[in-house]
């Protein structure tokens, strides 16, 4: 039986994370180097890939990293490729990729609708098909997605409403459990996590109006802190978690068990 400390270790492991050069992608790509993970991280622009990828390397982190539109299925076929190249195989998949727009239901523009489904739940789709092919040849694999609590329930947060991103990331959770289904006997697991409210680019307007009130309606009384993501997403890549498939973690300080919606 392996002690603690060899469950939770990723020495030799290569992890792809997408949205992984800032905010929550970049936290859980820094959890994953600190247990031994080499990364290959993606992101829309340079201005946000490059300096995540001096200061990982600055650390010592065997890091590397593509620009890539994560909906566009040429540039993950070409993405993937280019980590595998690298890295010599990926056993970490994390689709962290996301985006959002907040319009009242009856207002979202078509466009809008499509651009977050496309990126938040077509992206995830699309790395999971690439990377998952190349995971059946070795006969192992991981894949984590990345959620959210939006997909659990519905908001009435001042008339903002976030259908899109709801409507996808629901799908997320659907996906993650299918394809769990799918490639278990293949030695692949797939979950993923729904975090609550954390400080973000996506998430800090939104706060700037609403976190006093969505404070209220969580039980441990807060948002999200930094780092409170590293735990789980290591818990999910590693083997400390090996007979967990098809699961949906929520990191929301019970905000998801609490009667008053936000």
């Amino acid at each position: 039986m392996a002690q603690v400390k060899d469950l939770f270790d990723l020495t030799g492991k290569a992890a792809l994370i997408t949205g992984g050069s800032r905010g929550l992608g970049a936290e859980m790509a820094e959890a994953l180097a600190e247990a031994g993970a080499s990364l290959y991280l993606l992101a829309r622009r340079e201005q946000w890939l490059d300096p995540t990828l001096e200061e990982f390397r600055g650390r010592g982190y065997r890091c590397e990293g593509s620009l890539c539109d994560v909906s566009d299925p040429d540039q993950v076929q070409a993405v993937a490729g280019k980590a595998i190249q690298s890295l010599g195989k990926i056993d970490i998949l994390v689709n962290n990729a996301g985006v959002t727009w907040g319009a009242k239901a009856e207002d979202m523009p078509l466009e809008k609708w499509r651009t977050v489904v496309e990126v938040n739940l077509t992206g995830t789709w699309l790395f999971s098909q690439t990377v998952g092919r190349h995971m059946i040849e070795r006969g192992a694999g991981n894949i984590i997605n990345v959620a959210s609590i939006a997909g659990l329930r519905g908001s009435a947060s001042h008339n903002m409403g976030i259908s899109g991103y709801a409507a996808s990331k629901a799908g997320v959770m659907g996906l993650t459990r299918e394809l769990a289904a799918h490639w278990a006997r293949r030695g692949i697991r797939v979950n993923a996590i729904a975090p609550g409210f954390f400080p973000s680019r996506m998430t800090e307007k939104a706060l700037e109006r609403v976190q006093q009130q969505y404070e209220s309606s969580v039980p441990l009384g807060r948002i999200g802190r930094s780092g409170e993501l590293k735990g789980v997403v290591l818990f999910l890549a590693s083997e400390a978690s090996s007979y967990i498939t098809g699961q949906t973690i929520v990191v929301d300080g019970g905000q998801t068990i609490s009667t008053l919606l936000v």
